[in-house]
Formats: C-alpha cells, sequence, structure tokens
C-alpha cells in the first residue's frame, strides 16, 4: 500500500509487519500468515498434466561444464579474498554432487574484460515490494567495474505474470542505446526472473540480437511446487511491506510460477536456438538455509530435500543450457544481501545470508566471455 493512500495500514508493530513480510517472502503460503498448514500435497494428483520424464541432465541436452567454472570461480575467491564481504573458501562456496568433471588445466585470466559484458538482473517475485527497504548498497556494480564487466537490474512489476514482465524485459533491452561490435548483453534471471526472460525472448524476438548470453540464477525454471497451493491475494500482502511502493499489476505472479504453468509452457514453447543458456542452481547444505526459511525448506521437502528452500535443484536448470555450479547457499543468500544493510533482521531471522555474490557474478561473466569467445573459433 502506498504511503498516501485513504485505507490505514494494518495496525500492527513495526517488528510483526517485517516477520510477516519475511515470512511471507520465505514461502507463499506460510504457517505464520495462516490460521493451520495445510496437509495436502504440494503436487497433487490431477490428470490435466502432460506427459514428464526427470531424465539426467544430460539427456535433457544440459552441458555439464562445472569443472571450468570451479576453476574460474575459485581463482577469483583466491584473488579477490578478504577484500570483499562474506568471503567463503571455495569449497564452501560451492557443493559438489556426483561426479563433478575435472577442471582444464587452465590459467584463468582475471585481467580486464574484453568484450565488457554488462549483466542485466531480472528479479524475483516481490523484489519491487521490499527494494527501497533493502537499500541495497550497490557493491556488484562497484566491483564489476574495475575489471570492464557491468551490472544494471531491469526493473519489472513484482507481482506480475512472466507474460507481463516479458513485455518489460523486451522495452527495457529495446530502450538500451545500440552498441557497436557483438553483443554484450547477459540476462541473468535470479527466481522468478528466469521465466520472464525466457518468455521474453520467445515472443519478442527483436531481442534477441542484443543478447551474449542467458543465466539462470535460482530460476524458477520449472515453477516451485510451493506455489501450488498459494494465492495471489497471499503474495499481494507484500504491498504492505515496510516502504513498499509496489502494486498488484496484473495479478498472475503466483500462478506463473506453479509447476503446471511452466512446464506447458515450455513444451509449448521451445527457446531459441541461436542463444547461449547457462544455469547457475543453488544447493545448499541443510545448515546452510536461513531460519526464517526453514519452514518452508521442509515444506518442499516433503517433494524433495534438495532444495534452497523455494525451489528444487533439478527446476532451476534450461533446458539445453550449460551448468556452472551448484552453489552452497539458499535462495535469499544467492542474490539478496539483507544481512549487510539490516544486521540485527540479519542476525534474527536470516541468519544464513552471508555469501560471496560480488565474486560468484564476476565468475560467471568470465565463464560466459570465455566461453562465447570459445564458440566462436
Amino acid at each position: 500500500m502506498r504511503a498516501n493512500d485513504s485505507n490505514p495500514r494494518p495496525s500492527v508493530s513495526m517488528g510483526s509487519a517485517i516477520r510477516q513480510a519475511f515470512a511471507m517472502l520465505a514461502a507463499i503460503p506460510v504457517c505464520a500468515l495462516l490460521v493451520a498448514c495445510a496437509a495436502d500435497p504440494l503436487l497433487p494428483y490431477s490428470t490435466e498434466t502432460m506427459p514428464l520424464a526427470l531424465v539426467p541432465a544430460s539427456q535433457a541436452g544440459v552441458v555439464d561444464k562445472r569443472g571450468r567454472f570451479r576453476e574460474i570461480y575459485c581463482a577469483v575467491l583466491e584473488a579477490r579474498g578478504q577484500a570483499l564481504p562474506d568471503y567463503r573458501p571455495c569449497d564452501e562456496a560451492l557443493t559438489r554432487l556426483g561426479t563433478e568433471p575435472a577442471g582444464t588445466g587452465k590459467p584463468v585470466d582475471l585481467g580486464p574484460s574484453r568484450r565488457h559484458l554488462v549483466a542485466a538482473v531480472v528479479p524475483g517475485i516481490g523484489y519491487d515490494c521490499f527494494r527501497r527497504w533493502l537499500d541495497s548498497p550497490g557493491t556488484v556494480m562497484t566491483h564489476l567495474r574495475q575489471f570492464g564487466f557491468d551490472a544494471m537490474l531491469l526493473d519489472v512489476d513484482a507481482l506480475s505474470s512472466s507474460t507481463n514482465n516479458a513485455r518489460q524485459v523486451r522495452d527495457a533491452i529495446l530502450a538500451m542505446p545500440v552498441q557497436d561490435g557483438p553483443p554484450r548483453l547477459v540476462l541473468v534471471g535470479y527466481s522468478k526472473g528466469a521465466p520472464d526472460i525466457l518468455e521474453a525472448l520467445v515472443a519478442y524476438p527483436e531481442i534477441r540480437s542484443r543478447v551474449a548470453a542467458v543465466v539462470s540464477a535460482a530460476g524458477a525454471v520449472g515453477g516451485s511446487p510451493l506455489a501450488n497451493d498459494a494465492k495471489q491475494y497471499q503474495a499481494d500482502l507484500l504491498r504492505h511491506f515496510p516502504e513498499a511502493t509496489c502494486t498488484s499489476g496484473d495479478g498472475g505472479g503466483v500462478e506463473s510460477l506453479r509447476p503446471a504453468t511452466r512446464m506447458a509452457w515450455l513444451a509449448q514453447h521451445p527457446l531459441p536456438g541461436d542463444l547461449h543458456y547457462y544455469s547457475v542452481v543453488t544447493f545448499p547444505a541443510p545448515e546452510r538455509i536461513s531460519s526464517i526459511l526453514e519452514s518452508s525448506y521442509k515444506k518442499l521437502s516433503r517433494v524433495d530435500a534438495r532444495n534452497d528452500s523455494q525451489v528444487i535443484f533439478y527446476d532451476e536448470v534450461i533446458p539445453g543450457s550449460s551448468l556452472l555450479g551448484y552453489i552452497n547457499a539458499d535462495h535469499w543468500a544467492l542474490a539478496v544481501p539483507i544481512a549487510r544493510t539490516h544486521p540485527t533482521v540479519g542476525a534474527l531471522f536470516v541468519t544464513q545470508n552471508a555469501y560471496p555474490r560480488e565474486a560468484l557474478i564476476e565468475a560467471i561473466l568470465r565463464f560466459v566471455e570465455e566461453d562465447l569467445a570459445a564458440s566462436i573459433k
């Protein structure tokens, strides 16, 4: 609700409002906002579904490039070290899953970017509702610019559908100045931002020539079972977050996150084959889940315990993409620096929010730049 609305905000204390708002972000719906938790299956029985198969990533056209990405990320972490906040050793920053391919042994170029890639991030559901309160310090952009990279945030509706937001992604890209040479824009979809981007690429072919690559970062590519028993009015409660200025939009945000919606869309809309796709997956150890996210982690574990509190690990991968790595961080820790700007909230609620995000995005862009260069030789 806007500050100048005629209807007053609910009469709750600021601490209670923040707790409820964070609970809302943690899972839609969650026990903190409902009278009781439903015992219904997160993936209910239905014959109104298409044939599906859970297969190894390689059989879905996914290329496992974790070995080289680990080399690059480890080199970045070692070189930047304690100069960046929330430092972790490489083995603690990445999760080893199954048999990880060996690295290439090639040196890692940590010098200035040759292609000057720009990460254009599309955020997840609700972000614009708490963006002002979060007051992000902008350290990612500052860090990347030292090395010839850059980053920006693409504004999309906080609570609207992916179809609506796809148009906003298209409009933002076409409004950018046309650059000489090969495209430099790397679209990074965090959480619901990933399907927003994918829908934009399919619906608006005029933007494809301006895009160098697409990255799913904990993207809800296959949706989330948590959205199955959620209602849009519950997501709309985020409009009451402290300092929120977001609107209800077209009211389709939750529907866009349901697995049936995402799978149906993927089945009916093959992704453009002339683009490079990459997937970065959050796969935290259970002790890396923040306390406020434990309830949604356990709820989603009724389907699969290999989740980041919001999305199951296999639902974060773009079909036909290159798999870069599994990140040892929960859904929020990957991209939302809550504890840095609100240490009290961090100590009480987002207790595992620390993660070296600056080093991660640098490593992603360095990998993409190297991979794109190799593809045109």
